[in-house]
């Protein structure tokens, strides 16, 4: 007989929200939940979602790829964010040092996209965005989101595992990381012209984080492709490590034999380091990281080692105890 042991993250299917519902649901919290619940947060930047009458736009979907199957192994222990909620409370500096960055983003060009994925692999590839978002099937799954700033989210994600890309390419021997950095283009993205950043933005997993389940390459999030805001048309998601991780936009992922040296990393190592895990114990320099505050709710939860996801990827960091391994 086959027992199915539940992760620590997920709840009992008995206690999950059927889909038709979960879909419902939505419709009703973009209507209704603004006012009275994001007013509870207090947290500077929600006040530009009040009011607001649409998230953003997504990109066309003329392959009926969403919504995805949502993967039943990916539940949680909460609510989905809203996805205004989501849409308005946004860092990407590429377009403004403020959470409001909803409106900038939407000059990002996304058609035409093209991801390089290049290296030490034995089958280097340029795939256009919508022939890679075909290549590999796509799925929806629930992750917690925790930022280095204090606060956290739950979002819906759709995309494909990270693994199933280093499958296709087949990274060589040499290879002991994956660096990715995002698009270079100033005329659009006002933050690039503030020339004391060290753009592109880049980010780095070692080759066993990339490989792991859970690390997770976004196409889509709430059901249908990804809104610009969010980092359309590709993004990552490591729901272990805090979110500056988690690179938007992405137009290159390249192995490399050296430890790549990420966007934050340059700008103020001792605060931002390369592997950023979650970790309630190890405060910012500059405040505490014991607890976090759930967008839309007013709540504060105990913030959770790797974000509650200890399980599944505690044991990529055995050995590596000497590194910086929770900033």
């Amino acid at each position: 007989m086959f027992f199915h042991r539940r992760r620590r993250w997920e709840i009992a299917t008995s206690e999950t929200t059927p889909e038709a519902l979960f879909f419902d649901r939505r419709s009703f919290l973009r209507q209704s939940a603004a006012a009275g619940t994001l007013m509870a947060t207090g947290l500077t930047g929600l006040t530009s979602f009040i009011g607001s009458t649409t998230p953003g736009h997504a990109e066309a979907d003329p392959a009926g790829l969403y919504p995805a199957r949502p993967n039943p192994a990916f539940t949680l222990d909460r609510a989905v964010t809203p996805e205004r909620i989501n849409a308005h409370y946004n860092n990407f500096y590429e377009f403004g040092m403020s959470k409001s960055i909803a409106e900038a983003a939407e000059a990002l060009r996304t058609t035409p996209w093209t991801v390089k994925v290049d290296g030490l692999v034995e089958a280097p590839q340029t795939f256009a965005f919508e022939d890679l978002e075909r290549a590999f099937p796509l799925e929806e799954r629930l992750y917690r989101h925790r930022c280095v700033e204090g606060w956290s989210m739950a979002i819906p994600w759709t995309g494909f595992p990270l693994r199933a890309l280093l499958s296709r390419v087949q990274p060589l021997s040499a290879a002991r990381y994956v660096r990715m950095e995002t698009f270079l283009d100033s005329k659009i993205a006002p933050g690039q012209r503030q020339f004391w950043y060290p753009w592109p933005y880049v980010e780095g997993l070692t080759i066993a984080e990339a490989a792991n389940d859970l690390a997770f390459l976004v196409t889509g999030a709430y059901g249908k492709p990804l809104l610009k805001a969010f980092g359309a048309p590709l993004r990552l998601a490591v729901p272990w490590k805090y979110g500056f991780k988690s690179i938007k936009s992405i137009t290159r992922i390249s192995f490399v034999a050296e430890r790549p040296k990420s966007f934050w990393e340059n700008l103020q190592a001792s605060e931002y380091g390369f592997w950023a895990n979650v970790n309630p114990a190890v405060p910012h320099p500059r405040w505490s990281q014991a607890t976090e505050e759930v967008l839309g709710t007013g709540e504060r939860r105990p913030t959770l080692l790797y974000n509650g996801y200890g399980e599944e990827v505690a044991s990529l960091y055995t050995g590596l105890e000497k590194e910086i391994l929770f900033r």
